[in-house]
């Protein structure tokens, strides 16, 4: 990720948010805005990624969602918010928001919810995949809702492994790279299958290629 346009009107959050994007992406570009026509502005430079709040001023939050989509229409927006209105988490959905994290998830979360969005999935709440989730032609739900429900099971150690796994690597390979035991490969791996739905390890990796986890 080069750039990160994070936007809250609250200081606190708003030094917080940027110092979970700084761990796990040191090299990365901070963009910070306050309010919303700040983050319209800054928006212009197209960032890999939005963090935004909805209550900020400027805008009530339809408006100011909508119009951060405008000017950044190919910027993933992940809101970091504290509401429980699902009405209004409905109609950013329908705006082409990609996720909802909320403001008390611990930094874990957070980052996995980054990193799936950025992967162009969707991270949302589970009473959120609820109101959401639109079955497919088989039944089921669609890959993004499914994506995020086998993601947000994973450790950031899991989803290392998943990706390597889709590398062809074997557990030894593995275990070099991370310096790791192949025993404690072994039960991360046996983690990933059980969290991806699936019955071998070729079978997680080509699921999480289909839902473009990796």
């Amino acid at each position: 990720m080069n750039n990160c346009l994070i936007c809250d009107d609250h200081q606190m959050m708003l030094q917080a948010l940027k110092g979970s994007v700084q761990l796990s992406w040191p090299d990365t570009e901070i963009i910070l805005a306050s309010d919303f026509p700040s983050a319209w502005s800054s928006a212009a430079v197209h960032p890999d990624l939005i963090l935004c709040d909805l209550g900020m001023p400027g805008a009530a939050p339809v408006d100011g969602i909508q119009r951060l989509r405008e000017v950044a229409p190919e910027s993933p927006i992940l809101v970091v918010t504290g509401t429980e209105d699902d009405q209004l988490l409905l109609d950013m959905f329908a705006l082409g928001v990609a996720g909802f994290i909320p403001k008390v998830s611990n930094p874990t979360i957070l980052e996995l919810a980054m990193r799936l969005v950025l992967a162009g999935g969707h991270y949302l709440p589970e009473r959120m995949i609820q109101l959401t989730g639109r079955p497919d032609q088989a039944g089921g739900p669609s890959p993004n809702f499914a994506a995020n429900a086998h993601f947000s099971k994973l450790t950031l150690r899991q989803i290392e492994v998943l990706r390597m796994i889709s590398t062809g690597k074997s557990n030894k390979e593995i275990a070099r790279a991370l310096c790791l035991s192949p025993a404690t490969v072994k039960a991360h791996v046996a983690a990933v299958i059980a969290a991806m739905g699936s019955a071998n390890r070729t079978e997680a990796a080509f699921a999480a290629r289909n839902f473009g986890l990796i």
